[in-house]
């Protein structure tokens, strides 16, 4: 098996367990959604299904360029998230809290290895 198979399974893998924890512990997300967006239940609902639906899709030759470049559009979707997360303090009210630079380096580092890994698993 070559690496991009392999890289391709794990970005499967990766959002499929993302968009299940969307429903098995809502709790952690709903805190990371901006408080200036509303119904962020279903925010949070919408976010678990897509990376599901996403998931598989990336893993059938003739839905995977779509569905790479939708995972793309959910990362960028998601970055406003992040940038409230920072802005709050990088600490959210018995969730998650972590060092600002934490914050910071998936938001400029992290976030981009995202877009970028799905971008590459595309063809």
């Amino acid at each position: 098996m070559d690496i991009k198979r392999i890289l391709l399974y794990l970005l499967s893998a990766f959002y499929l367990v993302a968009g299940i924890n969307h429903f098995v512990h809502p709790e952690f997300y709903l805190p990371l959604i901006p408080k200036y967006l509303v119904y962020p239940e279903l925010i949070n609902y919408i976010s678990g299904v897509a990376e599901i639906v996403l998931s598989v899709g990336v893993l059938f030759t003739t839905t995977r360029k779509t569905a790479a470049y939708l995972i793309m559009i959910l990362l960028v979707a998601f970055i406003p998230s992040h940038i409230y997360f920072i802005m709050t303090g990088s600490c959210v009210e018995d969730g998650l809290c972590v060092a600002k630079w934490v914050a910071w380096f998936r938001l400029i580092v992290i976030h981009p290895i995202l877009i970028w890994w799905a971008w590459w698993v595309r063809k």
